[in-house]
């Protein structure tokens, strides 16, 4: 299997170091480029497509939320996490909200990182726990919330229902397959009718949405 490419930007040299040599120490990961402004990772992320952006908020030119939006756009293959200091709750739900798959603090143990770029390339999403509690608690007004999260998978066929249960476990897709004894291309079109039935823009909003409704 080939190794997961990473692109690798923040501003400052000596944190890109640190973090590419902590990818380093894992054979399945390859840093395949690195920016130190937000302007140049999109021009990476559109010229490598790599698997993963690991993008830091506060850089020159444009910072990492906005440059996560635009990898969006120009390369959906590419999952971001975002990777800074700072994990006020705005900036955790812009990341989100703007389709970033993960959310990492750069105090966190350094195989959280590992751990991180594995889960979003494999399809599944990863929140550092140090603000996994926050992010569903900000999202989770008990009462209405709940109601409104029910009423959203209405929609859901039963074996989506299966699906979501699992997404918003935290499962991967191909872990997903594999309980479900169905092929991983068939979760994928599972998981894309499920984010589209719910209008939910990446696999965290789905998997909130799920643990309002109770399924996980």
């Amino acid at each position: 299997m080939p190794p997961i490419q990473v692109l690798v930007a923040d501003d400052e040299v000596m944190v890109r170091s640190g973090i590419r040599a902590i990818l380093a120490t894992d054979d399945g990961i390859e840093v395949v480029a690195e920016a130190a402004d937000g302007r140049r990772a999109v021009e990476l992320v559109r010229a490598h497509r790599p698997d993963v952006a690991l993008l830091d908020i506060r850089m020159p030119e444009l910072d990492g939320l906005a440059a996560a939006d635009e990898i969006a756009v120009v390369a959906p293959v590419t999952s971001v996490i975002v990777l800074t200091t700072f994990g006020q709750d705005d900036y955790v739900a812009r990341a989100l909200g703007g389709g970033a798959a993960g959310f990492l603090l750069k105090a966190s143990d350094p195989r959280e990182l590992i751990t991180a770029v594995h889960a979003v390339a494999d399809g599944a999403a990863f929140l550092s726990p140090a603000v996994a509690h926050r992010v569903v608690r900000s999202y989770r007004d008990v009462g209405a919330s709940a109601t409104r999260a029910r009423r959203r998978v209405e929609a859901l066929t039963d074996r989506e229902h299966d699906v979501l249960a699992l997404l918003g476990a935290g499962h991967s897709n191909a872990e997903i397959a594999k309980a479900l004894h169905v092929v991983e291309g068939t979760v994928k079109a599972h998981v894309s009718s499920i984010l589209d039935k719910l209008d939910a823009r990446n696999r965290v909003q789905a998997a909130i949405v799920a643990y309002e409704a109770g399924l996980a």
